[in-house]
C-alpha cells in the first residue's frame, strides 16, 4: 500500500471486530509513529494506551458522568468554536446527517441518535484506544504537530489493516480522565483514538464523508 492509497482510503471508523491487536504490533506501530514530523524535535505528544480491563475501567468512569449530564464536564478547551459558522458549520452538520442516514436513523428519532453517539464512549467497540496528552504549556504550533502525529497514526494503522476514529468527544471529559490518568498538573488529554480490525459489514463504515473542492480551499498564485 502506498501513501496515496492509505491517505484516500481511511475513514473513521465506528463499528470493529472484537479481535485484539497483539501487543507486539501495537508496540511496533507506536514506535514506528515516533517519526511523525516534529518542529523542533520536541515530540510534544504523550500516549496512553488502554485494552481490556484498562479500557473498561476507562469506560466505566465516564458512564455515571455522562448519565449525569450529557453534556460533560466544563473545559477551558471546547471541541468546536462558539456560534461555528459557515461553511464550518454546514460541513459538520452534513456529515452528522450522512451519518445518520447511512445508520437509517431519522431526524426525529432524538433517542436512537444520542444512543448511537454514546458509542463514541465505548471505542465503538474498539479493542484498543489510545489517548493523546499535551501539556497545556504548549502553543498552538505544538498542537499542530502533535496532529500531525495522529495522522501518521492513522496512515500507518490504515497500512496494517486497522480502523482508527479520531474521538475528540473524550474532551467533555477532560477533568475526569486527567483525575484517572494521574496526569501532571499541567498536562490534559486533547483526543482519544479508537483502534481495531473494522467490521465490514457494519453499514456506519460505508461511510464516506465529502471533502470541498479546491476552488473553495485553495489559491494559487504564481502559476
Amino acid at each position: 500500500m502506498d501513501v496515496t492509497q492509505a491517505v484516500d482510503q481511511r475513514i473513521s471508523t465506528r463499528a470493529y471486530l472484537p479481535d485484539a491487536l497483539p501487543e507486539a504490533e501495537v508496540r511496533e506501530w507506536l514506535e514506528q509513529a515516533q517519526r511523525s514530523p516534529s518542529g523542533g524535535n520536541l515530540q510534544p505528544w504523550r500516549t496512553i494506551a488502554v485494552t481490556g480491563q484498562a479500557q473498561d475501567d476507562v469506560i466505566a468512569m465516564a458512564a455515571p458522568i455522562l448519565a449525569a449530564d450529557p453534556r460533560g464536564q466544563k473545559t477551558d478547551y471546547p471541541i468546536y468554536p462558539k456560534d461555528l459558522w459557515d461553511p464550518y458549520e454546514a460541513r459538520r452538520r452534513q456529515v452528522g446527517e450522512m451519518m445518520y442516514e447511512t445508520l437509517e436513523i431519522p431526524r426525529e428519532d432524538r433517542a436512537a441518535r444520542i444512543a448511537w453517539f454514546s458509542n463514541n464512549f465505548r471505542f465503538f467497540g474498539a479493542p484498543l484506544a489510545l489517548f493523546i496528552v499535551i501539556d497545556e504549556r504548549m502553543g498552538h504550533g505544538q498542537w499542530g504537530h502533535t496532529g500531525m502525529y495522529l495522522q501518521t497514526l492513522a496512515l500507518l494503522a490504515e497500512e496494517r489493516g486497522w480502523g482508527t476514529c479520531m474521538q475528540e468527544c473524550w474532551g467533555v471529559l477532560r477533568p475526569a480522565l486527567k483525575d484517572h490518568f494521574k496526569l501532571a498538573p499541567s498536562e490534559m488529554v486533547w483526543c482519544g483514538m479508537a483502534v481495531g480490525k473494522p467490521d465490514p459489514e457494519h453499514p456506519v463504515n460505508q461511510l464516506r464523508s465529502t471533502r470541498a473542492p479546491l476552488s473553495e480551499v485553495v489559491e494559487f498564485h504564481g502559476f
